[in-house]
């Protein structure tokens, strides 16, 4: 059976390409989920002209998306979270995050445009690719900062309260044994 793709099929093909497939696949599954149509005389016109009117639009989703780019390249994103000793982080940085941390800053960008292999689980500086068209890639920094202890900050507020360190005590006890 010969139809033509409306659509992008992982390991078929683009979108208006004619292709051949088994009978039971354009039948069972490409047809029914209005991925693909038969490949007759007058549907491979109607392709063509969505083959031009396809091209022209994405030439525009093109320009835009560089100047995009241009936009987005100077961004610097910033976290805090908190990480053990080591520099890891107790959470993680999602590409979930990274698109709300943007869309505070003006970017309205998809979640699943930013390509993360897996979440950010580390302290350091990170470059981020975001990918705003199929031939448009932008990258964004992304800076992880370790979060300040709430415990050390503690210690701090009682050794400036007392005038005495808190591990002196400690240190005291033992000698008196």
């Amino acid at each position: 059976m010969e139809v033509i793709l409306k659509e992008d099929v992982v390991n078929l093909g683009q979108r208006g390409d004619v292709v051949k497939v088994a009978d039971g696949y354009g039948r069972n599954f490409l047809l029914p989920r209005r991925l693909a149509m038969q490949a007759t005389q007058e549907n491979k016109a109607v392709i063509e002209q969505m083959k031009s009117a396809a091209a022209r639009r994405s030439a525009t989703e093109k320009t835009q998306a560089e100047q995009q780019v241009a936009q987005l390249e100077p961004v610097l994103l910033s976290f805090t979270r908190k990480s053990g000793e080591a520099g890891h982080l107790f959470g993680s940085v999602t590409s979930a995050d990274i698109a709300a941390e943007l869309a505070t800053k003006g970017f309205e960008v998809d979640r699943r445009k930013i390509q993360l292999a897996d979440p950010i689980k580390s302290v350091g500086d990170f470059n981020v690719a975001i990918k705003l068209h199929r031939e448009v890639t932008a990258h964004v920094k992304v800076t992880v900062a370790a979060e300040a202890s709430t415990e050390v900050s503690a210690e701090a507020a009682a050794e400036a309260a007392t005038g005495t360190s808190v591990s002196e005590p400690v240190a005291e006890a033992a000698a008196a044994e």
